[in-house]
């Protein structure tokens, strides 16, 4: 029987061999990714210049230490300082330009101490490109919930209790800032406080307000250091309110009169409502943020979700979907989810995504990598955690391409007549 793939070797884009030219300060990855060639902090600066828009769509530019990333952008997660199931030469292949680590996860293990030692996250995980972290707030609050375990919440940051081991600890404004310097992050978020999606409209306002307060700590300690300490740390702020309207404008209006790099949009994910109501919290935030500042959307990774928040102007997205989809043995195409533990695979000898790209459809069959998703393979999660990376990420750089022709909308709308959601 004749297979109807056609194997072909990609770049092999090893880092050391990528980014040991001295004679330029950043260079390409095989998608277009310029990356600080050798993980070294070289321009101190931190800028974001919008390009062109097409409609409410931007595409922009955003220069950080450890290189440049072109917006809109999809990054995906290392929450524990690894994008689970794939290397950093093998997320550079996939396109990626930047990745997102969380703090509340990095300060409990391996620790703020091993990482100082190690030269920052940067060093440690062997990855030169630009790191975006999250303050770790959502995971104070979440995982106590899932824990059942009990947060304190004080004027000065929250108690909580260690979902590894039970042991106590206390996030602050001004720690949480430290913890990212640390780090060594080019994108630092603030402390927040993340209420339920069950929380009524008393309970959003208490965050809203605490989060403001918090937020004030952070910016006094943050400008407070020596300049030589956070030049090219960049602070966002991060705008809640679930999907209340009035309370999303109040958190912006007390935000705002701080000069911050960027705005996030915090508690849409997490909404616990129909997207409906989550397009609805999208459209009372997104118009009162800044044109001149990158608008970073936290959480959201469904293809359709992506193309919904840059047609209304989101900048940068992250989500933990295309690497949890592909472990599990979950894959995107262009006619929507396949799973991969679907018996009529078994003898379907084509790609899993007709025309993609990636590493995984230009070597294997969905025969194949269901087989091994079936065995429970390590091989298999991690193909398919490939296929998921290069297909979103594929996906926001084809967008990006539209909106500088100004044709974005007619993208969108053709990629979702062929995409099934279920």
């Amino acid at each position: 029987m004749t297979l109807s793939l056609q194997r072909q070797s990609l770049p092999k884009p090893a880092l050391q061999s990528n980014f040991s030219n001295s004679g330029s300060l950043y260079k390409k990855g095989p998608f277009g990714g310029l990356f600080c060639y050798n993980g070294e902090a070289m321009n101190k600066k931190f800028e974001f210049e919008l390009i062109k828009t097409d409609g409410k769509a931007r595409c922009g530019r955003i220069t950080t230490p450890h290189g440049i990333v072109k917006t809109p952008v999809f990054m995906p997660v290392g929450t524990a300082g690894t994008v689970k199931a794939t290397t950093p030469e093998e997320l550079v292949e996939a396109g990626a330009e930047i990745i997102l680590g969380n703090t509340y996860h990095l300060y409990l293990r391996p620790g703020t101490d091993v990482l100082e030692k190690a030269g920052g996250l940067h060093k440690f995980m062997h990855w030169n490109g630009p790191i975006l972290t999250d303050s770790g707030g959502y995971q104070v609050f979440s995982l106590a919930q899932a824990k059942d375990s009990l947060v304190k919440i004080k004027e000065n940051g929250a108690e909580f209790r260690s979902y590894k081991d039970g042991s106590k600890h206390m996030f602050t404004p001004e720690g949480v800032i430290d913890y990212q310097l640390t780090i060594g992050s080019d994108i630092m978020m603030p402390l927040d406080y993340c209420p339920s999606a069950e929380a009524s409209h008393d309970e959003i306002e208490k965050a809203v307000d605490i989060t403001s307060k918090w937020f004030g700590k952070a910016w006094e300690h943050y400008s407070g250091l020596p300049k030589a300490k956070t030049d090219g740390h960049a602070l966002f702020a991060i705008v809640q309110g679930g999907t209340c309207a009035d309370l999303r404008q109040k958190s912006f209006s007390e935000l705002s009169k701080w000069p911050v790099a960027g705005f996030s949009i915090g508690g849409v994910a997490n909404a616990g409502e129909s997207k409906e109501k989550q397009l609805a919290a999208l459209e009372s935030t997104l118009p009162l943020l800044p044109t001149d500042k990158p608008r970073y959307l936290m959480g959201v990774g469904e293809p359709e979700d992506l193309l919904m928040g840059i047609e209304l102007g989101v900048d940068m997205f992250d989500c933990v979907t295309p690497t949890r989809l592909g472990r599990h043995g979950s894959v995107w195409t262009k006619k929507g989810k396949l799973n991969l533990h679907n018996s009529d695979l078994k003898t379907d000898f084509t790609p899993i995504d007709a025309g993609c790209d990636c590493y995984t459809c230009q070597n294997y069959t969905r025969a194949y990598v269901a087989h091994l998703i079936r065995e429970d393979e390590i091989l298999g999660a991690r193909l398919a955690t490939l296929h998921n990376l290069r297909f979103i990420i594929r996906l926001v750089t084809e967008a990006r391409a539209e909106i500088e022709k100004g044709t974005f909308s007619k993208y969108k709308d053709n990629f979702l007549k062929e995409y099934s959601i279920k």
